[in-house]
């Protein structure tokens, strides 16, 4: 009949990695059926019932006391195999982390090393928050991979942090890369030019280890925890990221992941991203949208895609600072609508559909969603997309491909309308249509163009030509015509109102809001500089650390006050009136 041989050691505080290594080393013992080494969790003890190894005795034990348990089949194999706790420990730490003196708290570690930019944490939650403050306190960025910390206590940390202009990635942050060096589960990435800011650990190291496999490497990899994007965290540190890496010259793309995050905060990050100036991937795990490109913001729907396309990104050279190639000077503050006058259906609907990534709410004959319906089409309202191709403008008269009469007297209308500041028109070429419609739109746009100047305003005229070479009409003739008269031209009807929809939303008084309040301007040297951190916690994090010849020391952390909570607070009040 076996034996179960129990002990406890108060207040005798390990990581979960030493406590893993060390129950595995007592049932290598001769004799030792079975053994657990944990601290004393309800969890924990729970997992001891199922085990069948939990005794009568473990019961009493605190959340910060240490269980030995070992089943034997006798009391002598399972009294040696505990006998030898102390010296399995003392070979595990010399074994371990070359490391001369261990300081016992992080205001020791600080004076030893106050060069640290960083603090990595992975201790219990419940005393994470605690030693994240006093970091920031003292001006070190933290890696917080401790989970249970509450959403309250993340959200305070991550304010104090914008305020102080710096990062937190965390709580349950899982991995990063810093100038080269990995952050707690870390896969060892060449250098290149992709920057990674993740609210997935694993989903950071799928990609970057893609990127990795395809050839190229990562510039800055930055984990943000798990909740950063919800609505209440409201992603503080992923809109700290996206501002780092958009000013880092090394990073020439930025891919920003996320298991599926708040819509809110998503559309908030993606008209964010927007403004960075270079390309930025997004794969927001079962986020759905309605275009696969908005500017400078591409859209995937897997890691491999999302790795693919950034090194595809980085490798054509793309800048994309230049988005809006407008001198909004030139218009006045009372300008900021749109009018489009369209003789195609099918063109007019794939603007709405594009101009939803710009335009909160588009009016039209054939709006996407009827709550934008026009009471009257003859009158505008807002920002307008007509159909001049419907029942209501065709009876009695040609369509207006072919006839260009209603069209040009809407055009000096909405033209004469000083709230107005761009006029999108699509000119229809080929058999059937006008034989030169440029020859009558060209005068009426220069018209238009010239009654504003008079009244000191500037109306923006974009034309969309949908023609070929070879229609009779002579397409590059057209153009000519229309560019001669101060008309915008474009093939492409999506690249077209893509710009328009870019100026419109840099004319609008209140933009949808990107978070811009917690964009703190982090000095970009924290990217720069060799990494040196101080570690709390998790030894194999520190181990790693000196592998990767980054500078770094390890704290011998305990509970402070042995864990109880009525101590602790007198202890941290005690500190802040000091």
């Amino acid at each position: 009949m076996s034996v179960l041989t129990v002990e406890i050691r108060s207040g005798a505080y390990y990581d979960s990695v030493i406590l893993m290594q060390l129950q595995r080393s007592l049932m290598d013992f001769p004799g030792v059926l079975d053994a657990g080494v944990v601290m004393g969790t309800k969890a924990n003890k729970d997992v001891l019932e199922q085990s069948n190894l939990l005794a009568p005795e473990t019961e009493a034990a605190e959340p910060d006391d240490l269980i030995i348990v070992v089943r034997g089949k006798d009391n002598t194999s399972a009294d040696e195999a505990i006998g030898k706790v102390d010296e399995l420990l003392s070979a595990r730490r010399s074994a371990g982390i070359d490391q001369e003196y261990y300081p016992k708290s992080l205001e020791t570690a600080i004076k030893m090393l106050p060069e640290a930019q960083w603090v990595l944490i992975s201790v219990p939650g419940r005393y994470a928050s605690n030693l994240a403050q006093y970091s920031l306190d003292s001006g070190k960025h933290v890696f917080l991979y401790s989970d249970n910390v509450t959403i309250e206590n993340e959200i305070s940390l991550k304010k104090l942090a914008a305020e102080k202009c710096l990062l937190v990635m965390g709580p349950d942050c899982g991995t990063a890369i810093i100038n080269g060096v990995g952050l707690g589960f870390a896969n060892k990435v060449r250098h290149g030019p992709i920057g990674i800011v993740a609210a997935s650990g694993t989903g950071l190291q799928q990609v970057s280890s893609r990127i990795h496999q395809f050839g190229s490497g990562i510039t800055h990899a930055l984990g943000t925890g798990g909740r950063d994007l919800s609505e209440q965290v409201n992603a503080i540190t992923a809109r700290q990221g996206l501002d780092l890496l958009s000013r880092d010259p090394e990073t020439k793309v930025i891919c920003l992941i996320s298991k599926p995050p708040s819509p809110q905060v998503a559309n908030e990050l993606i008209d964010l991203a927007r403004k960075l100036g270079k390309p930025v991937v997004v794969n927001f795990i079962g986020f759905s949208t309605s275009s696969r490109k908005v500017d400078n913001v591409y859209f995937t729907a897997s890691f491999d895609e999302t790795a693919q396309l950034a090194l595809d990104l980085a490798a054509s050279g793309l800048d994309e600072s230049g988005l809006s190639i407008h001198n909004l000077d030139r218009f006045t503050a009372s300008q900021k609508y749109l009018r489009g006058l369209f003789s195609g259906g099918t063109l007019a609907y794939e603007a709405l559909l594009i101009l939803q990534d710009y335009i909160p709410n588009v009016y039209s004959n054939t709006p996407i969603n009827k709550e934008f319906q026009l009471l009257d089409s003859m009158v505008s309202k807002e920002h307008t997309i007509i159909d001049l191709g419907e029942d209501e403008f065709t009876v009695g008269r040609l369509h207006p491909m072919m006839d260009n009469d209603l069209r040009i007297r809407r055009l000096l209308k909405e033209a004469s309308d000083p709230e107005v500041a761009v006029i999108l028109l699509d000119v229809v070429l080929g058999y059937g249509a006008h034989p030169n419609p440029a020859s009558e739109l060209a005068p009426a746009i220069a018209e238009a163009k010239s009654s504003a100047r008079d009244k000191s305003r500037y109306v923006e005229i974009v034309a969309i030509v949908s023609g070929t070479d070879e229609d009779p009409q002579g397409i590059q003739d057209q153009i000519k015509v229309l560019e001669d008269a101060g008309a915008i031209v474009e093939l492409s009807s999506e690249t077209a109102v893509r710009q328009v929809g870019r100026l419109i939303n840099s004319l609008i008084l209140e933009p949808i809001s990107s978070g811009s309040d917690y964009i703190q301007k982090i000095d970009i040297d924290i990217l720069r500089q060799p990494l040196t951190a101080i570690n709390i916690g998790l030894e194999s994090f520190m181990e790693s650390l000196l592998a990767q010849e980054a500078e770094a020391i390890h704290v011998d952390w305990r509970p402070p006050a042995g864990g109880d909570e009525r101590l602790m607070s007198i202890l941290a009040k005690m500190r802040k009136e000091s």
